[in-house]
């Protein structure tokens, strides 16, 4: 008869039910919890419960906030005339990381993918064309991933905002700092040709 205690069965579940949890990733992290304090233990799961209380999406750009505008929004020194249009609220922290970036941010919370059931209806289309529709939007920069889906989706977004009279972009794609170019597919290399710029 194998080893088994349910309640660590379970929380071994929930584990693997999170993205990029495999079962041996989800048995260290299980015993990692049961080997915390009571205390920490508790910290733990209440800052789980409160961030699921607390966090929702905000009233501008649709990224993740625990008040009614998230930090970028509420900014008075970001330029509200530059739109960067990305899939998931990651993308913000990625961006943000850089430091570079100096507008404001647009959250999909997915992409158009009918495989997958997930049409524009589902996604936050509608807030975005608000938001151009009534602010003096400049351009807006299409950030979604370079996959199949992220480009129908933002080929999608750049007809839906032609009549705005706005400058739609994407985001150049190309070798990565460190990569080798042998490495590279066709696509990238074509795209790094066509994203190249004067020194």
């Amino acid at each position: 008869m194998a080893y088994r205690v349910a309640a660590l069965d379970k929380l071994i579940e929930q584990w693997e039910r999170l993205p990029g949890i495999g079962h041996k990733s989800a048995v260290r992290l299980a015993f990692s919890v049961l080997s915390m304090s009571d205390d920490e233990a508790e910290r733990f799961v209440n800052a789980v419960v409160d961030a699921r209380k607390s966090i929702h999406e905000c009233e501008v750009c649709c990224n993740l906030t625990d008040g009614e505008k998230c930090s970028v929004c509420s900014a008075v020194n970001r330029d509200e005339s530059v739109i960067c249009v990305v899939e998931e609220p990651q993308d913000v922290l990625a961006f943000e990381r850089t430091r570079e970036f100096q507008g404001v941010y647009h959250v999909l919370h997915g992409t158009i993918s009918p495989m997958d059931g997930i049409g524009p209806d589902q996604l936050r289309i509608k807030q975005l064309l608000t938001r151009v529709a009534n602010t003096e939007v400049s351009e807006v920069i299409m950030a979604t991933n370079p996959t199949v889906e992220g480009e129908a989706t933002a080929m999608y977004l750049s007809r839906l905002l032609k009549p705005f009279e706005v400058t739609v972009t994407r985001l150049a794609y190309g070798i990565p700092v460190g990569g080798d170019l042998e490495y590279a597919d066709e696509v990238t290399l074509r795209r790094s040709l066509e994203g190249r710029r004067e020194l």
